[in-house]
């Protein structure tokens, strides 16, 4: 296997890293991989990784469930149930966020359930995915307007309303590339939202190397609040809000009980879920610190 080393952060430019765990790909290599932790910012990051061009054996997996919509276990069931009441949710944040309603792109749109429902609600969607199955799915669901990435030709003249990247962000190799990309084509009054794990949370310094949401080597960033809010400065952007995302603390409890116990463990899931969203709900920050959190960006 072939890996890639940064030797500046991603961030801020910095060269000079410390170890901060090592963690375990439960998904498919069962490989160990390292996160590092930028001296000079914080940022925490996977390095060495695999480049952009090894990366897709990594997501080939029945278990990576945004790449697929069959309910087949436990998890999956509860994810695809739990989809239907969260993708509501977010409409409505877009429809808080920006009215009358316009064009939104889903950048890693996946199988296309959500900007499916945007569109229903009178968006008008396209979406990017660089996974040919997810991608032939989101093109049966919402017709034309589904590429592979964002440097499709498609793209070249278009600015959105909105942009979302729903637990997207963490997987992208050319970050930076793609941060300035996104500035470019959101229009002057438009909204950039980005989901992201939180590594602050109170389940992940429960679990520590067994916490899901590290899902190495597939998410190469692990973002607090500070790293998230340096690179939209870096970028031109502005941090509007911090919400929270109920629901991931839950899901991402039970699978880190069962990388820690060799299958899950319902009420020790429940247990971590509930306490890491009152715990993130009552953060002396003056901002949630739930497991994942939503970053509304707007231009600076």
């Amino acid at each position: 296997m072939t890996l890639e080393t940064l030797t500046k952060c991603p961030v801020c430019n910095a060269g000079h890293f410390s170890a901060f765990l090592h963690v375990k790909d439960y998904t498919v290599s069962g490989n160990l991989f390292q996160i590092v932790k930028c001296d000079s910012c914080n940022f925490l990051f996977t390095n060495p990784r695999p480049p952009e061009s090894e990366i897709g054996a990594f997501y080939d997996s029945a278990e990576y469930i945004s790449h697929h919509d069959e309910a087949k276990d436990l998890m999956s069931r509860l994810y695809t149930a739990v989809r239907n009441f969260t993708t509501q949710q977010k409409i409505k944040l877009l429809d808080r966020l920006v009215s009358p309603k316009g064009a939104l792109l889903d950048v890693g749109c996946g199988t296309g359930f959500f900007i499916s429902k945007a569109m229903e609600a009178g968006w008008h969607v396209a979406g990017t995915e660089p996974d040919t199955n997810a991608r032939a799915q989101a093109a049966g669901r919402v017709g034309e307007g589904i590429k592979e990435g964002i440097r499709d030709s498609f793209f070249e003249t278009k600015k959105f309303d909105v942009i979302t990247m729903w637990h997207v962000l963490e997987h992208v190799h050319l970050l930076n590339e793609t941060m300035k990309w996104l500035h470019d084509h959101l229009k002057e009054n438009g909204r950039l939202i980005i989901a992201v794990p939180n590594p602050e949370s109170y389940d992940a310094q429960k679990f520590k190397d067994k916490w899901a949401a590290y899902d190495v080597p597939r998410h190469l960033y692990h973002f607090s609040k500070h790293s998230l809010e340096k690179l939209a400065q870096v970028h031109q952007f502005k941090v509007q809000e911090v919400l929270p995302m109920w629901f991931d603390s839950y899901y991402v409890s039970m699978l880190s009980s069962r990388y820690k116990n060799g299958q899950t463990n319902l009420p020790e899931s429940i247990w971590s879920g509930t306490v890491s969203n009152l715990k993130g709900r009552n953060s002396s920050q003056r901002t949630p610190n739930t497991s994942s959190l939503i970053y509304v960006l707007s231009k600076a």
